[in-house]
């Protein structure tokens, strides 16, 4: 007996999290292994990182992790897929262990747990796809006021954000990359499953590629996948994957899940146990991918997890959390909140306590 399309979807959409999670390990350990040839600056400023085969190995990866999502909305609605993206932070955080270096503590175990279990909420009360018949339904829904109004607010946000926030803060907060990432995703989302629906449709024998709206969510698809691959890769080199993975899955999921409701005008379900059992089953997953972010802690060699780059003489840092080692009676057993600025080598570095600042050399942080 043949498969039901909604489970072909979840099980391309669980392969999909296995290379998405492990593709930020290596995309991380090449911008790292980039950085060794970036005379000043970021290597995903001056894309250095061309030269990185770990690099390419993780953008191969997510590749083939994009394309097997692009399968999975093919299957299923987005609403089922997006969600289970968590496994790909599962998956990162358990990687991360062994080539970062950051550390899962009982805390992460307890979140990957709360991750699985949304996901199976999700799997068990999701409802099944639209049954589209032509690829100018999609583009029906998408011309439809609601969609367009959300698709020009994202439009004008991310112009604003990468012309006017990303030169100033982008390298202070990670949430400036990452709602660019995540609001033209959620965007690109909806193309993915307007063109995966086209190419379905191609394959059972009607042709969608004799139709205009094909091409428009493929151009669509092009553009946004550059610009969430440029400032995906920035957000990586800058801060560590322990702040990025989750804050992104978070981001993307939330931003697409409203998405698909509006471009869908509602969940494609009448039950009223089986809509608040998804929103659980989302506040679950949300809630384990948290508790991951807070759990993972920094190696002792900061260089290499994100905390802090050496660019020849330079240090770049950038806000984190740690705790303070102890150097006499000098310093107290307290977790403070540190903004680390560039400085030559054996130059102090600036440590803001909230009340005041200390300041101490790159060899005691």
């Amino acid at each position: 007996m043949a498969l039901e399309d909604k489970y072909i979807g979840i099980i391309v959409a669980v392969c999909s999290a296995a290379a998405m999670g492990s593709s930020f390990i290596f995309t991380k350990k090449g911008l790292i292994q980039a950085a060794t040839y970036s005379r000043e600056g970021a290597a995903s400023d001056e894309h250095t990182y061309f030269k990185s085969p770990l690099w390419w190995f993780g953008m191969t990866l997510m590749i083939v992790g994009e394309i097997l999502n692009f399968v999975g909305y093919a299957f299923a609605p987005p609403i089922l897929i997006t969600p289970l993206g968590a496994l790909s932070v599962i998956i990162g955080a358990i990687l991360a262990s062994f080539f970062l270096n950051e550390k899962l503590g009982h805390l992460g175990r307890v979140g990957c747990a709360l991750c699985l279990l949304g996901s199976l909420v999700i799997v068990l009360h999701a409802p099944p796809d639209r049954d589209v018949k032509t690829v100018d339904e999609i583009l029906h829904f998408v011309l439809q006021p609601g969609f367009m109004l959300y698709s020009f607010v994202v439009f004008v946000f991310s112009m604003v954000m990468i012309f006017a926030v990303v030169p100033k803060y982008g390298r202070a907060n990670p949430l400036v990359y990452i709602s660019i990432c995540s609001l033209v995703g959620s965007v690109s989302v909806m193309a993915v499953k307007g063109l995966g629906v086209a190419v379905k449709l191609t394959f059972s024998g009607n042709n969608q590629f004799t139709r205009p709206a094909t091409y428009v969510f493929a151009i669509l698809v092009g553009v946004c996948g550059v610009t969430q691959t440029n400032y995906l890769n920035k957000a990586l080199d800058t801060f560590s994957t322990n702040v990025i993975n989750p804050m992104y899955y978070v981001g993307f999921s939330t931003a697409t899940i409203v998405a698909s409701i509006i471009l869908f005008q509602g969940i494609n379900t009448d039950d009223p146990a089986n809509t608040i059992s998804l929103l659980a089953g989302f506040i679950t997953t949300f809630l384990g991918v948290h508790l991951l972010e807070l759990s993972r802690t920094p190696g002792s060699s900061r260089g290499e997890e994100g905390y802090m780059r050496a660019n020849g003489d330079d240090v770049v840092g950038m806000e984190t959390i740690f705790e303070p080692e102890q150097d006499g009676d000098d310093f107290e057993h307290v977790d403070e909140r540190t903004h680390l600025h560039r400085s030559g080598s054996n130059s102090p570095i600036g440590v803001s306590d909230g009340h005041g600042s200390r300041t101490r050399t790159p060899q005691q942080v």
